[in-house]
């Protein structure tokens, strides 16, 4: 396919630090604050959305925005590459703040679920910053500064769970919503005031009718892993949608492999990328689920004598700032250590970390000294797990599919990150136990999920190790030339 360029040649690519580039850089780590209002910080008060809505399914809850990003990612990023990013990244902006008022004002999960479901489309606003670094950006200056937009926000979460708890002790987890949807059109009025339109045009249409197809065949399946402890793993309902959600994916993927320009075109998934999608798949949806487990370890108390329990030794905020001062450092280290050493090696190394680190929530449960330290170091390792991800899968883009191959890396982590909140939430369901008229989470629930994340986490291990070897075998091109 013959690509347009009507903006900025290569030899005028940013290739060292100028004002300019630092105002940009500044302007997108702002616009993924927007991501962590709507996905994350949203964990500080899900024990009181529970209560309000009278439900125990904390994965519908928590992990819907995310759903959706599976059906959004793909769509927006083809988008981006027809329409132009800047444009794109605004409209998304707005459709997360349309979500965040509609679960503000919801009175039920009727109407709540649908408004997380549009503000997953925040999500997008990760990967169309990455594609808009790199689209102006040289390969090494592009990697540092990748780190610091997906990354840099992170600076503003920690301050921002403190007072979002404040606030919700006040107003209510309503007034979360409120805010993030007020951030979003003041990042969305930043981004069309100050920042270029991208210079890369790719002609084509994009495939509503498969993003449909993607998204209903993951939520299908989803909801029978949601369901399936509840109303039995073999009862009529729970089966129909796992029947539904696979027969929408094997349609999504025959049909698709016979299309000329399908929203995903396998065919052009390389072995190095595949691998890449792989590692991020399991070490980020590893990552996302144990923030997840800390926000409900944090509700409970360790006086209940269930073996586990942060309640009485700090607050939530406190158990989800350690992660964000963690993403803070993780990001721009590594984009800094991947001009260096590739992004390969950087991203076995946030692997191992997290490896490592995952497993040191056995202690953490219990003990909030631990927590915080693996908190910490969680989220050094998922500010490198994103930066090398999106760099590593970024360095075997052309420039005209930037947008598009950015997207598969946020539909993985989308992906992920559903699959292990759903696993980890069915876990936690199955083994509950009841303690004072109370049902609560055992302690072989909790155990049971920081053992999968560790699992998941060991297997990306593997597939990171198979990367790294294969990349010292072959010449990465990148994108655009030094």
């Amino acid at each position: 396919m013959q690509e347009t360029r009507t903006g900025t040649p290569p030899t005028e690519l940013h290739t060292g630090w100028t004002w300019p580039l630092l105002g940009l850089a500044a302007v997108l780590a702002m616009v993924n604050f927007v991501v962590d209002s709507a996905i994350t910080a949203p964990l500080i008060v899900l024990p009181e959305m529970l209560d309000h809505f009278g439900t125990d399914q904390t994965a519908w809850v928590n992990a819907t925005a995310m759903l959706a990003g599976v059906l959004w990612a793909p769509l927006l990023g083809k988008a981006a590459d027809i329409h132009g990013k800047r444009k794109i990244l605004v409209l998304t902006l707005l459709l997360s703040c349309a979500g965040a008022v509609l679960c503000a004002v919801a009175p039920g999960l009727w109407l709540f679920v649908p408004g997380r479901m549009l503000q997953g489309a925040s999500l997008a606003a990760v990967f169309l910053s990455v594609a808009i670094v790199r689209s102006v950006c040289a390969p090494r200056i592009g990697m540092i500064v990748v780190g610091i937009v997906t990354s840099g926000s992170a600076v503003l979460n920690i301050a921002s769970r403190f007072l979002i708890e404040r606030l919700a002790e006040a107003f209510g987890f309503h007034v979360l919503f409120l805010v993030s949807a007020a951030v979003a059109v003041a990042m969305a009025l930043c981004v069309r005031r100050f920042l270029p339109e991208s210079p890369v045009r790719t002609p084509g249409r994009i495939d509503v009718g498969g993003a449909l197809l993607l998204g209903g065949g993951l939520a299908g399946v989803l909801g029978y892993l949601s369901l399936g402890a509840e109303f039995g793993w073999l009862a009529a309902g729970p089966l129909v949608l796992l029947a539904g959600g696979t027969a929408a994916s094997l349609r999504w993927f025959l049909v698709s492999s016979r299309k000329p320009d399908p929203l995903i075109d396998l065919r052009d998934v390389s072995r190095p990328l595949a691998l890449t999608l792989l590692v991020v798949f399991l070490a980020a949806g590893s990552y996302q689920s144990m923030l997840q487990l800390v926000s409900l370890i944090g509700d409970v108390s360790a006086d209940l004598g269930l073996g586990y329990g942060l309640a009485d030794r700090g607050s939530v905020a406190l158990l989800l700032a350690a992660p964000g001062i963690g993403v803070t450092i993780g990001g721009p280290a590594a984009g800094w250590i991947a001009a260096r050493i590739g992004p390969a090696r950087t991203l076995a190394g946030a692997v191992l970390l997290g490896t490592a680190v995952t497993l040191g929530m056995f202690l953490g449960a219990s003990h909030l000294g631990v927590a915080l330290c693996c908190g910490f170091l969680l989220g050094i390792t998922a500010g490198a797990l994103g930066t090398s991800g999106f760099n590593m899968a970024g360095s075997l883009a052309p420039a005209e599919r930037q947008g598009v191959v950015s997207s598969l890396v946020m539909v993985v982590v989308s992906i992920g990150a559903v699959v292990m909140d759903f696993t980890g939430a069915a876990v936690l369901k199955s083994t509950a136990v009841t303690v004072g008229g109370e049902t609560v989470n055992s302690a072989a629930g909790v155990f049971g999920y920081i053992a999968i994340a560790s699992a998941a986490f060991a297997a990306a291990a593997v597939a990171v190790v198979v990367l790294a070897g294969s990349m010292r075998t072959q010449t990465v091109q990148f994108a655009h030339t030094k």
